[in-house]
């Protein structure tokens, strides 16, 4: 797993490439918690290297969105793979998530 974090104009890009399972789940948080902990308003998570994400990557996902809104911020999903949006939709996710296409349209949905 690799990820990466960057800053568009003010924009947090949180960049995951692998498998969000049991294992490597903490790494997913470590960072979410990271960005969330240094008041980052906007944060976008660009899932396009994700091919697979398990039911603790999704807890671990839920609970930055949840911690993420209580300091009045905005998490956004970007560029889900189809195995990745099918979890989303089965599990009812896409509906707590705002999920773009890809990272540039998350980008400009941010800046409005």
């Amino acid at each position: 797993m690799e990820i990466t974090i960057q800053s568009i104009d003010n924009i947090c890009i949180i960049g995951i490439s692998g498998r969000i399972d049991s294992t490597t789940s903490k790494n997913v948080e470590k960072a979410l918690n990271n960005v969330i902990d240094q008041d980052q308003a906007k944060v976008i998570m660009d899932l396009a290297g994700v091919d697979y994400i398990s039911a603790m990557g999704l807890r671990v996902m839920l609970a930055a969105l949840k911690k993420h809104r209580q300091k009045q911020g905005e998490l956004k999903l970007a560029a889900l793979q189809p195995f990745v949006k099918e979890v989303f939709e089965v599990t009812g996710f896409n509906k707590l998530f705002s999920i773009h296409v890809n990272r540039e349209e998350a980008v400009k949905s941010l800046q409005l």
